[in-house]
């Protein structure tokens, strides 16, 4: 756990902090270069809908575009919450710290069309899942 926790803070300081610090020039017709997108750190209270505590959610977002010869986009997404959900097996309401990482890699092959593959992490999966599809952008 303390390695994913490192890895994350590593991420966030990267692209939150330094993302637009490492943009480079482009060289002999855009050969080389990471584009910052968007990079967002965002904190949440949640409260359902009767009106009970639901706990905090960190949300960290992070969609960069790069071109090393071909241009791609990685994307990191990861809610972080925090006595958010329960064990819902045991119906145990002692809340825990739960997580949901996308990471997601881009690639433009026509106008609008790009295929996708996801790695998907989770405490609600046993096991990652990996995801490969089209994506249209509208």
């Amino acid at each position: 756990m303390n390695s994913l926790r490192s890895l994350i803070l590593y991420w966030i300081f990267l692209f939150s902090v330094a993302g637009p610090v490492f943009s480079l020039p482009t060289i002999d017709g855009r050969v080389f270069g990471l584009y910052p997108i968007t990079n967002e750190i965002s904190l949440f209270r949640n409260v359902d809908d009767a009106g009970f505590d639901r706990g905090t959610t960190v949300q960290v977002v992070a969609i960069n575009s790069f071109k090393i010869l071909t241009e791609f986009t990685f994307e990191f997404t990861a809610d972080f919450n925090y006595e958010l959900s329960y064990d819902v097996i045991n119906d145990q309401r002692d809340y825990f710290r739960d997580h949901y990482i996308e990471l997601s890699l881009v690639k433009p092959i026509a106008g609008h069309i790009a295929i996708n593959y996801q790695r998907v992490i989770s405490t609600f999966e046993n096991d990652s899942i990996n995801q490969v599809g089209l994506r249209i952008s509208f």
